[in-house]
């Protein structure tokens, strides 16, 4: 039904936003992950999903659609609600997520709040696959070191600037290789990539 809201961000904690959308203010709910992208923005499009039950109409909130498509998978897999899969992304970072899947990384699954055993074993099993043929597709790469998170936050900031996934992919990749072992800023990559877009 909504499928993302553009405007000034009237609050934000780290589980919640409020975006002001031409008077109207939307509440969403977030991870941490979208909390630490949009906690110095004034104004962001925010992608949105919204979960319906008997008593409540809910939306959530994120950062990317690479972090709602997980969201979304996340919850397909039976006794993962939102509030756990909202969680799960606070708890780890998306390539993380997304490398504990497919290697099989149990344990780290478990180690989030409200995720037992069986449903940490359970998003494996469901996800895996899913997980190795969609990864790429869903913008994160397995690649990403810790110190690469700023080639994540570079192309994410490209994104909300209006430029196309695949052109910005491609000329921070380019960016990345012609800094060769030194490590760039984000805001450096930013500005470099911006020269070639």
């Amino acid at each position: 039904m909504y499928a993302h809201f553009f405007g000034k961000l009237s609050s934000i904690n780290p589980t919640m936003v409020v975006i002001d959308c031409s008077g109207i203010g939307y509440e969403l709910h977030i991870s941490l992950y979208t909390f630490e992208r949009l906690k110095d923005l004034k104004e962001a499009k925010v992608y949105a999903h919204l979960a319906i039950k008997e008593d409540a109409h809910t939306l959530y909130g994120f950062f990317d659609e690479a972090e709602r498509h997980l969201f979304r998978q996340l919850i397909s897999v039976q006794g993962i609600g939102a509030s756990i899969a909202r969680m799960i992304l606070s708890s780890t970072q998306p390539q993380e997520l997304i490398g504990a899947i497919i290697q099989g990384n149990v344990a780290l699954l478990k180690s989030v709040k409200g995720v037992g055993p069986k449903s940490a074993q359970r998003i494996v099993l469901e996800l895996q696959d899913k997980m190795q043929k969609h990864d790429a597709e869903a913008g994160y790469s397995l690649g990403f070191a810790s110190g690469n998170r700023n080639k994540e936050e570079a192309v994410s900031a490209l994104l909300m600037l209006g430029f196309a996934r695949t052109a910005v992919e491609k000329v921070v990749s380019k960016v990345m290789e012609s800094a060769g072992s030194s490590e760039l800023k984000v805001e450096e990559i930013i500005k470099r990539a911006l020269k070639n877009l």
